[in-house]
């Protein structure tokens, strides 16, 4: 049985607590080491069960793009043009004859390879070497001998039963037939293959998408007969005898492959974990850092309702990197969401440098409201970050709040750099916001009589003289000039 993850609903769950009897995801457990399937329960810290990779797995009925396309890698086209074109080389005679049979031997030993390969994750075929060295060539004699076995016990069936005894045992096998060969495959005993007790437990477990699979398998057994009598009938011998020979391989090939992810896909119900292992677009690989845990404890931490607790880590983490923009971020929306006016405070500086670095003028706009409560008439004492936080709320179409950012600038920061960019934002909230062009005209007489010095200086006449014609003051003008 598949469950979901506790924190993420709809996620398919790939750890298991038995101490705590909770579920987790990958997203939970970005530190787990999924290889040795080993990983500590954020909770208890007590190590955990490991649910199999099957969990986050691509249903076999939507692979079937990729079954069809899994002979044709390089390795399987080897294998087959090897056990195909080699034979018709051969001499006729009975070396001929033995190598055919070692070729044909080699070939169904790689078949079911492809089911142990399948099934322990890799959806990558096998490499060439799998069908022509070690062992492992035993497999075709035990299938020979469940076919022997299954003959047997219908020969039986029929003696004792009768034909109606006979025609049930022969159904039983025909629909039994792909689990016993998954079963051959894993297991290697021949009296596991043709036990109906386990064939039955196995088709159980599975459950409706065994029959699912059956269909497939039928449907694939047809289209290969369809495609051998065709290529017989319609080619010359030469051509249709490898050509036959070729098709049967592959579909045998993409009918194995199938029964070996369906045992990767159902392993969980089957009782043995395996993991994705190549490389591919299905496989999701999670970086195993700290922040990457830090981030996972802090989402489980906020589902649980823990949240003085998330704001206890976020602390600690601005402690030993005080810039890091992606804790700022995340303790400005914990204390936001709580109205925590008194942290909010504490960690206005940068706070509000990160939203203005975000071009957030809305989130400005409400932090200054909450700031309010706590030090009335609030304003930053950094005259860049006051210019910057103003810049980014007339962006956004709060005039008052800028002007009351930017109030008796002068005063405050007499020689400041920022005197200029802050009293020409003043003008434009007053003139473009607020249609109060006489005010915004003696802002901008200001900084022509006391910032001779700052680059503004010089395009306050053509401000002056929008104000006059109460068109828009726009901003200063981008240069592209490359100072010498």
């Amino acid at each position: 049985m598949k469950h979901d993850c506790h924190y993420h609903p709809g996620a398919p769950a790939t750890w298991h607590c038995r101490e705590c009897q909770a579920y987790y995801c990958s997203r939970c457990m970005p530190d787990a080491d999924t290889r040795r399937h080993r990983a500590l329960c954020p909770k208890c810290n007590k190590a955990m069960q490991y649910l199999g990779a099957a969990t986050e797995t691509t249903p076999f009925w939507n692979r079937i793009g990729a079954f069809f396309r899994y002979p044709f890698h390089s390795d399987p086209l080897i294998v087959i043009a090897i056990c195909t074109l080699v034979p018709l080389a051969a001499p006729a005679s009975l070396a001929g004859l033995l190598i055919w049979v070692l070729l044909a031997l080699a070939l169904f030993k790689y078949t079911y390879a492809v089911i142990n390969h399948t099934a322990e994750g890799h959806l990558k075929p096998p490499p060439v070497s799998v069908a022509f060295t070690g062992s492992g060539f035993s497999i075709v004699i035990l299938q020979f001998l469940v076919f022997i076995v299954i003959g047997g016990l219908a020969g039986a069936a029929a003696l004792l039963g009768g034909p109606l005894l006979l025609m049930l045992t022969l159904a039983f096998a025909i629909l039994a037939l792909p689990a016993s060969i998954m079963i051959l495959a894993m297991e290697r005993s021949v009296g596991a293959a043709v036990n109906p007790m386990k064939l039955t437990a196995l088709i159980s477990r599975i459950g409706s998408p065994y029959f699912l699979l059956y269909g497939y398998l039928i449907l694939l057994t047809l289209a290969s007969g369809m495609a051998q009598d065709f290529a017989l009938n319609h080619f010359p011998f030469w051509l249709s005898q490898p050509l036959s020979g070729f098709l049967n391989s592959t579909f045998t090939l993409i009918l194995f492959n199938m029964l070996g992810y369906l045992l990767f896909q159902y392993q969980e119900e089957l009782g043995f974990t395996a993991d994705i292992q190549d490389p591919t677009e299905e496989a999701v690989v999670h970086q195993r850092d700290r922040s990457s845990r830090f981030d996972a404890d802090i989402d489980m931490n906020l589902k649980d309702g823990n949240y003085d607790r998330v704001q206890a880590m976020l602390n600690d983490a601005l402690k030993k990197d005080p810039e890091d923009p992606l804790r700022i971020g995340q303790l400005y929306r914990l204390l936001a969401a709580r109205n925590n006016a008194t942290e909010l405070y504490r960690y206005h500086p940068r706070i509000l440098s990160w939203l203005a670095d975000s071009n957030d003028g809305e989130g400005i706009a409400s932090v200054l409201e909450l700031l309010e409560h706590v030090e009335p008439g609030f304003r930053p004492d950094d005259p860049e970050l006051a210019v910057r936080c103003a810049r980014c709320l007339y962006n956004s179409g709060h005039y008052k709040p800028t002007l009351r950012l930017l109030q008796d600038f002068h005063k405050r920061f007499p020689d400041s750099e920022e005197l200029a960019p802050a009293y020409l934002l003043v003008a434009q909230a007053l003139a473009n916001g607020m249609n109060q062009w006489e005010k915004a005209t003696a802002f901008l007489t200001f900084i022509q009589k006391r910032c001779s010095d700052h680059p503004l200086h010089e395009q306050v006449p053509v401000f002056l003289e929008q104000a006059q014609k109460r068109e828009l003051i726009k901003g200063p003008k981008a240069t592209f000039s490359v100072p010498d």
